[in-house]
């Protein structure tokens, strides 16, 4: 019963972290775009076009799902795009405490199957 809830928190950590890449890709874009037009531009393209990828080929109800090494190449990407951007607003430590909860979150759902 305990490791069922447990199982359930890492499933709802990794819908909390892709959130996350959302808002470290918005966040980045309204930050290094000059100009509101750019700003709004970037900070909403990049959440976008970011979401529309994970949606399209990671999420576990893709239209055109990717596993197996392919998955985790993207979620490299995705993922690693998101603490670059964090890094590159001047957020180190968050970039990497948001990179040691996505490889803490992997692999415990590669252990558990998930």
């Amino acid at each position: 019963m305990v490791i069922m809830v447990i199982k359930l928190a890492n499933l709802a950590l990794r819908f909390l972290l892709e959130l996350c890449v959302l808002a470290a890709l918005g966040y980045w874009g309204f930050q290094t775009g000059r100009g509101l037009i750019v700003k709004i531009g970037l900070g909403i393209g990049a959440s976008l076009l970011a979401a529309l990828v994970w949606g399209t080929f990671g999420a576990p109800g893709a239209q055109v799902p990717v596993r197996g090494p392919l998955l985790l190449v993207l979620e490299l990407v995705i993922f690693g795009l998101a603490a670059a951007a964090l890094y590159a607003t001047r957020h180190p430590v968050l970039a990497g405490a948001f990179l040691l909860a996505v490889v803490i979150n992997r692999t415990l759902m590669y252990v558990w199957g998930q």
